[in-house]
């Protein structure tokens, strides 16, 4: 069920809260709506009593082909400092060539109806800045090379770290991913595109789903997430 954790009830700052949830009560779609920017053609979200990664229950995105096809749920809740998200998550196919993002945030920093997404492309896991279109890693031999391909067909610890400071971190399965970290201060040999831009991420959504900008279709499942301001781990 749906529990905010409100270690911040009313003398500790929501920068501290955290939410947790693991759909065993069932998708409040109040707390956890749907998400589709501009338009919605073919896109699906439903409870799936038939897998989960703990109990019975996760809830299923059938994502269409073409941006239009993009369909997420999610929440508003987010810490209003550091955020790490950390969910279980299973897709039905690979990582193709093609862009594609399952995870998607809106964000401030970058102006009016930006997002913040996470995705891939070249077969890898990958992070992408909607107002200028970069790439964490660069989508370089030496980029690709310290990602990692999303594996398919079982659950999937996935965590990441979003810090006011631009610091980016990655968790595939509680093992870092080298190319997905990004610390202030600290130069990464295969984020030259990202850090070519002062931005510092100000998220005020997460929403996990399917965004194709192609014709990529897939189908994800999630389960156990958390949203907090200290890491959660798998």
């Amino acid at each position: 069920m749906f529990r905010q954790a409100l270690l911040a009830l009313a003398l500790i700052p929501f920068s501290f809260a955290q939410i947790s949830e693991d759909f065993e009560g069932g998708w409040d779609e109040a707390a956890w709506p749907i998400y589709a920017t501009d338009c919605n053609q073919g896109g699906k979200v439903a409870l799936d009593s038939t897998t989960a990664h703990s109990g019975t229950n996760s809830i299923r995105v059938d994502g269409a082909g073409g941006f239009c096809g993009h369909i997420f749920f999610g929440t508003t809740s987010v810490p209003s400092g550091d955020v790490y998200v950390r969910t279980y998550l299973k897709a039905s196919k690979a990582l193709t060539d093609s862009h594609v993002s399952f995870i998607t945030m809106p964000d401030s920093a970058q102006g009016s109806n930006k997002h913040l997404r996470i995705g891939g492309q070249s077969k890898i896991l990958m992070y992408n800045r909607e107002s200028d279109d970069a790439t964490l890693p660069d989508l370089s031999p030496n980029g690709i090379a310290a990602s990692k391909a999303l594996p398919t067909g079982d659950w999937q610890c996935f965590e990441y770290h979003v810090g006011t400071d631009g610091t980016i971190e990655t968790w595939l399965n509680d093992v870092a991913i080298e190319g997905l970290t990004l610390k202030s201060g600290v130069t990464n040999a295969n984020g030259a595109q990202w850090q070519r831009s002062a931005v510092k991420p100000k998220i005020t959504g997460i929403y996990f789903g399917w965004e194709s900008y192609g014709g990529d279709t897939n189908t994800f499942w999630y389960d156990d997430i958390s949203i907090s301001s200290t890491r959660v781990g798998c």
